[in-house]
């Protein structure tokens, strides 16, 4: 008997399509990106960064969808929360150390705390102090602030402008021939509408006054860290992400002081005295140091906030009543 040939050439390019070897099936295409047409091989697009999921084609769906948005344990939004409330410093370590897809954007979680924070401050009752400036009497001296009463009320058949007009004296302060008339101005408005005026100029100038605060911030802790050396925005970034922790539990005092009025002493201290110690502990995860060169910085850094911090809300102060 002879042996079979082998097939040839031409055999085989004639053989049927559906003679192929067992499991080599062919791969199906990829699923096209919806948003950018890209071919998408994960859950995410790796063109544009879009998930990739069905339509929504029901109300049930819609519904499904955002709460996986919100709840799913990939969402970033919890985790940074969480981290931002209860583990000082932790933000900032991991961004340094390249691990960011996990969280939120420092500048992003920022400006989202302080929008809302200044949005429920705006919109919360405030009582200012209404400050006359004068000279003591018989004596040519430098201005004198007296505290009057939080919202001077009207006396009886007094009308609004009469009360401006005993309120609103004249000003002896600095540069009276520049400041004057402005001075006047703003002290009638404030008086003729319970200073509701200035609250909202003040509370709309704030946030962008600490775009200059923290920074010149940033710049005194370079003078606290310069051995070893830090990069200046190591310390910006640890101020963003302080600053919006303190948002965040500021407005959650808030709420508590709202429900329980009569804890608003102990929210109070409770949020001071842990805003001191999540700082103290932000700044030894990020830095490293010992306890006691890092109670030393802590002082040091008290020291410029509040003397920053007070420049800055005189400036903001006297600029949103002068711009009234």
């Amino acid at each position: 008997m002879s042996a079979a040939a082998p097939p040839t050439l031409q055999a085989l390019a004639a053989a049927p399509a559906d003679m192929t070897p067992a499991g080599a099936l062919q791969a199906a295409p990829a699923p096209a990106c919806e948003n950018c047409a890209a071919p998408v091989s994960g859950r995410f697009c790796s063109a544009c960064g879009q998930r990739l999921e069905a339509p929504v084609h029901s109300l049930r769906h819609f519904v499904h969808s955002a709460t996986e948005d919100l709840t799913h344990a990939d969402s970033r939004l919890w985790r940074t929360l969480v981290a931002l409330l209860f583990r000082p410093g932790k933000l900032t370590h991991e961004f340094l150390n390249g691990r960011r897809a996990r969280y939120l954007p420092p500048v992003r979680l920022y400006l989202a705390l302080s929008l809302v924070f200044f949005l429920i401050a705006a919109a919360t009752p405030q009582e200012f102090t209404v400050i006359h400036i004068g000279r003591d009497a018989g004596r040519t001296a430098p201005p004198v602030p007296h505290a009057g009463t939080a919202q001077l009320k009207p006396e009886s058949a007094e009308t609004p402008a009469q009360r401006a007009d005993r309120v609103c004296t004249d000003y002896h302060g600095p540069w009276p021939q520049l400041l004057g008339p402005r001075v006047l101005k703003a002290c009638r408005k404030i008086v003729g509408d319970d200073a509701h005026s200035v609250q909202g100029a003040f509370l709309h100038n704030v946030p962008r006054a600490m775009f200059v605060f923290l920074p010149l911030l940033a710049a005194s802790m370079m003078l606290m860290y310069w051995r070893p050396r830090h990069y200046y925005v190591e310390h910006l970034l640890l101020l963003v992400h302080n600053h919006a922790f303190m948002f965040l539990l500021l407005m959650l005092g808030w709420g508590v002081v709202a429900l329980f009025p009569a804890l608003a002493h102990t929210v109070s201290d409770v949020t001071f005295l842990y805003i001191v110690w999540y700082t103290f502990r932000s700044m030894r995860v990020v830095y490293g140091q010992g306890r006691l060169l890092t109670s030393a910085k802590l002082l040091l850094l008290a020291f410029f906030y509040f003397a920053f911090g007070a420049v800055m809300l005189t400036i903001t102060s006297l600029y949103s009543a002068l711009t009234l």
